[in-house]
């Protein structure tokens, strides 16, 4: 089932802001952001599509992050990397830190 335009753009941005794909490092820190600003069923969405043409094990721990976005508060440097970003992509809610 094709994803909603809003989220379509959402994967637009994400896939802008890490054309390389976005680094395991970086999978809690963005599905907490993501889960800010989102529904649990929209961030499941989202992990869904990114992790449909990953690698099994890839998949799995996009998977794996989308559902630990509530397991406790983030380094202030691992938000402030993902924010600038998504920032970079055209994230319209990510504000780089200064």
């Amino acid at each position: 089932m094709p994803l909603p335009p809003v989220l379509s753009s959402i994967v637009g941005w994400l896939r802008a802001g890490y054309p390389e794909g976005v680094p395991e490092r970086d999978y809690i820190p963005l599905f907490a952001l993501l889960a800010s600003q989102l529904t649990d069923d929209q961030v499941s969405s989202i992990a869904e599509e990114l992790a449909g043409g990953s690698d099994p094990i890839t998949a799995k721990a996009i998977r794996e992050a989308a559902e630990a976005t509530s397991n406790g508060p983030l380094a202030d440097s691992d938000v402030a990397r993902v924010k600038s970003r998504l920032a970079a992509g055209g994230w319209p809610l990510a504000r780089p830190e200064v």
